[in-house]
């Protein structure tokens, strides 16, 4: 990439720390160019606040400001929560959401005739790698500039100094300096004292947590709530009917009130370290969990078990920036037709950080009380098991009358 030749770079922009200083940086170190700053709206909702005065007054030329919402819920997280698809635990609030913000960021660069696409992630993270392989699906012979692999900054400390240098204004400052990420789906927590894997996160203190509360300072009195799901799609809070999303942010609410969702995790990431993270998802987590829920009843125990092991690869491929590829794709395909028969009720107690199943009904439950019961029933012959055992234990029974012989020799 010849830089004499980078007239126009589309940025994609959140407006926060390190976003922010590149647009100065760009201009310094690209001769000048116009900088397009675009920024996806996936939900988190204040920090648009006063983005394009920002932006323009850094240096931008304009911002596009994208929103993403409703195609966010429905082609990114329920797929994912109808896969099952977890990553060590986590929910992958952050993963799911930079294809979707990449690949807008293409179109517009596309059609805004950029001469180069530019991210602020940093050499060490797993979303550089997400940005890039969204933007090559999309605009495959575009140029990326990642200024981290390029600048000789070193630290958020001298971005915030860089930032005092070039008067760009800031919400943060030295002592409250994490780093987050936010979305309709969760927040996360990276830096600081969580570094260090010996402390504590600081759930009880004042603005740490913003999705929620601390499970100790959660009511102490249960909070019951419902959940109608159709094909495996929430369509209904609290006998309510609602879109996807609408059900996504209830919960966040009614669950952030109940301690719920709280994550504190070192992850493997895809660029070979080990990271500490602490994760908000107080409406995911309950979604995961009665999702999960009515599928016990619904599937057979092979799909169920197929799936639960496809879903690991799933969860892989979302948080390795692999959504746009065949397999992905494959694994969609494979997840919907499991779904077919997950309609139903669930009903989930929630108390302080916990969420306890409270009961599950279906049109499609294989559960059938009349078999399971441990009382007299008229359709279960437990001497029939005496036939089974044998010839399922055959096997074992063979190989040990073989080593019996072979022992005596």
């Amino acid at each position: 990439m010849d830089k004499k030749n980078i007239k126009k770079v589309v940025l994609a922009y959140s407006g926060g720390l390190d976003t922010s200083i590149i647009i100065p940086w760009l201009k310094e170190n690209y001769n000048n160019c116009e900088v397009i700053a675009v920024s996806g709206n996936v939900g988190q909702a204040d920090e648009l606040e006063g983005l394009e005065e920002k932006a323009l007054k850094t240096g931008a030329s304009k911002l596009y400001i994208e929103d993403l919402t409703e195609e966010f819920v429905n082609d990114y997280i329920i797929p994912t929560v109808k896969a099952g698809a977890l990553y060590e635990e986590y929910m992958l609030g952050t993963s799911f959401a930079r294809p979707i913000i990449a690949k807008r960021i293409a179109e517009i660069a596309l059609a805004e005739g950029a001469d180069a696409i530019c991210h602020g992630c940093t050499g060490k993270g797993n979303d550089q790698v997400r940005f890039e392989l969204a933007i090559k699906a999309y605009a495959p012979n575009m140029p990326i500039i990642a200024p981290w692999r390029e600048w000789t900054i070193k630290s958020r400390e001298e971005e915030i100094e860089y930032a005092e240098a070039h008067n760009v204004p800031l919400k943060i400052n030295r002592e409250t300096n994490y780093s987050k990420d936010k979305n309709l789906w969760h927040l996360s927590h990276e830096g600081l004292d969580l570094e260090d894997a010996g402390n504590e996160p600081m759930y009880e203190k004042e603005g740490f947590l913003e999705m929620g509360v601390s499970p100790l300072q959660a009511p102490d009195k249960p909070t019951y709530i419902t959940l109608d799901f159709e094909k495996g799609i929430p369509v209904a809070f609290n006998d309510k009917k609602m879109s996807a999303k609408e059900i996504i942010l209830e919960l966040n609410k009614v669950g952030g009130e109940n301690g719920i969702g709280l994550l504190d995790i070192v992850e493997n990431r895809l660029v070979g370290m080990k990271c500490r993270g602490v994760y908000e998802t107080p409406g995911g987590a309950i979604l995961y969990l009665a999702h999960n829920y009515l599928e016990t009843l619904c599937l057979d125990k092979m799909t169920m078990h197929e799936k639960q092991k496809l879903s690991i690869t799933f969860a892989e491929l979302v948080y390795n920036g692999q959504w746009y590829t065949p397999l992905r794709e494959a694994l969609s395909a494979f997840v919907d037709k499991t779904q077919e028969t997950v309609t139903g009720k669930v009903k989930i107690k929630l108390y302080k950080g916990n969420m306890i199943k409270a009961g599950a009904w279906s049109d499609y439950s294989l559960y059938s009380e009349e078999i399971a019961t441990f009382g007299e029933d008229n359709v279960y012959n437990q001497a029939d098991s005496a036939g089974f055992i044998n010839l399922f234990g055959l096997p074992i029974k063979v190989q040990a009358q073989v080593n019996a012989k072979n022992n005596k020799k």
